[in-house]
This record gives C-alpha cells, sequence and structure tokens, in this order.
C-alpha cells in the first residue's frame, strides 16, 4: 500500500496535522462568537483526531496520474497509469540490437510484453510487413556484427549498435523503436545502466530530428525486456526522467512526454515519491 511507504506516511502526517489544525481553530472561532455553546472537551478532542485521519487520508490517496509544466524547457512531462496503445500520438517502442519481431513461439518476443504487443496490435501479427518496414529504416545504418545460424539459432542475424532508433512512420505518426538491449545467442536480452543511459541519449536525438516537437508516449523500457536485475520500476522511471529533462534543457526534445505505467505495476511504484522527485528537476 503506498501510504505505508516513508512519503506516504509523511504526508499523511502533514495532512492530518493541517486538517487537525483547521478544524481546532473552526472551533476556536465559533466559541468565540458564541460563547454560550459548550463542547464537552474529551468527545470533542476525539471527534476532531477522527475527522482529521478522515480527511488526511482522502487527501494523500496516491493518484494515478502525476504531471509537471516545465517552463525551462517548455515541455508537460506525465506519468500515468494506462495503455500505451491507447494514445495516437508518436509510440517508443523497445528492441533488442537484432530487431527481432518474431512471437510465434515467444522464444525471441514475449506476446504480452510491449515489443510483441507492437506486433500484433498495430500490425494484426503481420510478421513481414513490419519487418520490411524496420529494413527500410535501418537501410543507412550498418550492422556492427553479422550472426551465423550456428551461433543464433533463430531469428535475425544482423546486429546493430545497441542505441540505435528504427524510425517506422505511420499514418501521420512515427514509432521510434530504440534497440536498447543486447540480444545474446542464447536468445536472452541483456542491458546494462550505462547502455540504457547511451541509449536514451540517442532516443531522444532521434525524437528531436523526426518528431517535429509533438506528443510522445513511451514504456518504462528496460523493465521487462533488457533484464537490469539491479533496478527496480520506479529507478528506471527516474532515469528516463532524468534522462529526459536533461536533454531537453539543452534542446527541445518534443512537445510532450508521457511515460506510461502497465497497471499491474501501479503498486510496485510510489508515485507519492516520484511526484517528489518530479517537482525536484
Amino acid at each position: 500500500m503506498l501510504l505505508g511507504t516513508r512519503h506516504g506516511l509523511g504526508l499523511l502526517g502533514r495532512n492530518c496535522a493541517a486538517a487537525f489544525g483547521l478544524l481546532a481553530g473552526a472551533a476556536q472561532l465559533v466559541l468565540a462568537l458564541r460563547p454560550d455553546i459548550s463542547l464537552p472537551r474529551w468527545q470533542t478532542f476525539l471527534g476532531f483526531v477522527a475527522l482529521a485521519t478522515s480527511i488526511a487520508v482522502l487527501a494523500s490517496l496516491p493518484q494515478e496520474r502525476i504531471s509537471r509544466d516545465f517552463t525551462h524547457p517548455d515541455v508537460t512531462v506525465t506519468v500515468e497509469v494506462g495503455d500505451l496503445f491507447d494514445y495516437r500520438c508518436h509510440l517508443v517502442i523497445g528492441f533488442s540490437d537484432t530487431f527481432d519481431t518474431d512471437t510465434r513461439d515467444e522464444s525471441l518476443v514475449a506476446r504480452r510484453s510491449v515489443q510483441g504487443q507492437f506486433l500484433h496490435r498495430i500490425y494484426d501479427g503481420d510478421v513481414t510487413a513490419l519487418d520490411v518496414l524496420l529494413a527500410d529504416s535501418l537501410g543507412d545504418q550498418t550492422p556492427v556484427v553479422t550472426e551465423t545460424r550456428a551461433t543464433k539459432r533463430i531469428g535475425k542475424l544482423h546486429r546493430y549498435p545497441v542505441g540505435t532508433v528504427a524510425v517506422v512512420p505511420s499514418n501521420g505518426r512515427s514509432f521510434f523503436c530504440t534497440a536498447y538491449g543486447r540480444m545474446n545467442n542464447d536468445l536472452v536480452v541483456s542491458c546494462g545502466t550505462e547502455q540504457l543511459w547511451r541509449s536514451l541519449d540517442q532516443l531522444w536525438s532521434a525524437i528531436r530530428r523526426h518528431g517535429h516537437l509533438e506528443a510522445v508516449a513511451m514504456p518504462i523500457v528496460g523493465s521487462d525486456l533488457a533484464r537490469i536485475n539491479n533496478m527496480d520500476r520506479a529507478s528506471l522511471l527516474k532515469m528516463i526522467l532524468l534522462s529526459f529533462v536533461a536533454q531537453s534543457r539543452a534542446q527541445r526534445v518534443c512537445g510532450s512526454l508521457t511515460i506510461v505505467v502497465r497497471p499491474q505495476d501501479y503498486f510496485s511504484i510510489d508515485m507519492i515519491e516520484l511526484g517528489v522527485f518530479l517537482r525536484s528537476l
């Protein structure tokens, strides 16, 4: 429960004290205006405590959406619970360095992952169509390594530098397919924090060049695909926010950025603490 976190309890305590002070002040005002009224001391105190606690709990309940409007840069940053594919703006989709797309037996890509949903919800599971668009976008990129079928038993063989972004246009918007993890030959994707940080830099540059300063939505990249074991979702979220704001202050990236949290991940993130972090940037 988010109210059980350190920041949640601190906020609850401050709100409780404020509510109790307002109630006590109101009672003093009433007594000053109507000295003929007599309030039972202990019953009144306990009633005020109960009412103040109720008000504080309601005021402290975490929201499913936090947002901040920055003036330098001029951009709105939002973190909210939702479905990434409900957003009709530019989207960021995480990939591995081989840009594998096949979800047939889920050896390469899990169907439930953002990348798997991208294939099935945007391209109706048409792997060939998506592969053609990715290959077209990567046409001016040189693979750093080409595996053999002996070393990588299934999937694509060309490896691109981690951080490569394939920009796939579609009906007036773009999908920024960012390769922030390495598909190892055992078909397990891995990524370190330094790799992710560099990949984010390249992602913002690609959005700056191709996004036309329009709205962008993205998932918490690195939370599933890349298996960054030393960072939880909240830490990854903070890294994304810090990277984006730092890059935007050097040069504006987009009109707004929304980081979409999956409903099943909501209770693993302290939204109160995250709101404090966002306001500190």
